[in-house]
């Protein structure tokens, strides 16, 4: 393991920056325990002279909790159901996804 994964791993560790989610794959129902750091990022978007301000809920999850996953599967954080919306993206390190939910 290198510095930056361990670094990692404390990050997700600590109550204060991540919290505990259930991820639901969509093909086999499976259920698995996790830790998402959730972030809610302000996209804008260009659309001919106008510009739309638009709310999204992002997270990010370690790929060592879920190596596989795939759009449509479901993560729940506390009483909030939300489905995977695009595909997943790995960081620099492939050590996070990125994902992009929209409310279930």
């Amino acid at each position: 393991m290198n510095a930056f994964a361990a670094a990692m791993d404390r990050i997700y560790a600590n109550p204060s920056m991540a919290a505990a989610a259930v991820w639901i794959s969509a093909i086999t129902s499976e259920e698995r325990p996790i830790r998402v750091i959730r972030r809610a990022p302000d996209r804008i978007t260009d659309f001919g002279a106008g510009r739309f301000v638009s709310d999204t809920i992002m997270v990010d999850v370690r790929v060592s909790d879920l190596p596989d996953l795939r759009s449509g599967d479901l993560i729940v954080i506390g009483a909030d159901s939300f489905t995977i919306q695009g595909e997943p993206i790995r960081d620099r390190e492939r050590l996070i996804w990125t994902l992009d939910l929209r409310p279930s």
